[in-house]
């Protein structure tokens, strides 16, 4: 079967990455459009003009997870088969890292820039500081000793964690558990990482 054309819109600051870096680790051909969100070429494809979009031959997929998802279970890699107990807790997994990490950056992000500046409410993010150390207190402990959130093969939820994590580095969220410093510091070391975030 002939590989799908896959375009991939949206630039490498943003949760775009973590479509790239999939594409990257499946060592599929794609095209970059690395534009920022509500750019012309977003808002033609999504009208909420939020990255990534994925164009599969042309048609259009959104939601960074969504599109991860769909790339794993098309191509067969990344991911623990749908149906399946442990598909179950894979995507729990992913659903507990977007839950405790990624819509308290999220958050944050809202009320350092992207909301009007009349609707910030730049104190709420030491409220959210301490929420997200709390929450890789409890994360760490379903950590295991695998190298990987599944076990010994990488999934969708090591993706989003670890975007997560270089996320919260420049949003200075300090990573304050010691065994989650060490699995980002592993994952960050990926070839496939760092090509994706070279890509603008």
């Amino acid at each position: 079967m002939t590989n799908p054309a896959y375009t991939v819109i949206g630039n490498a600051q943003s949760r775009a990455a973590r479509v790239l870096w999939m594409l990257e680790e499946l060592e599929l051909p794609y095209e970059h459009v690395g534009v920022k969100p509500h750019a012309s070429e977003v808002n033609q494809v999504n009208p909420s003009g939020k990255v990534p979009v994925l164009l599969v031959d042309g048609a259009p997929i959104t939601d960074s997870t969504a599109i991860m998802q769909f790339l794993t279970d098309r191509h067969g890699k990344f991911t623990h088969a749908a149906g399946t107990l442990e598909r179950a807790r894979q995507d729990a997994l992913t659903q507990l890292v977007l839950d405790e990490f990624d819509a308290v950056l999220w958050v944050a992000a809202r009320h350092s820039f992207i909301l009007p500046e009349p609707q910030r409410v730049p104190a709420v993010k030491e409220s959210l500081r301490w929420e997200f150390t709390r929450n890789q207190s409890l994360f760490v402990r379903r950590m295991g000793d695998a190298p990987f959130l599944m076990g010994e093969a990488m999934t969708v939820p090591d993706i989003v964690l670890t975007h997560c994590g270089i996320w919260a580095r420049a949003a200075k969220f300090e990573i304050t558990e010691p065994k989650l410093q060490d699995y980002l510091g592993r994952m960050m070391q990926r070839p496939a990482l760092r090509k994706a975030l070279k890509a603008g």
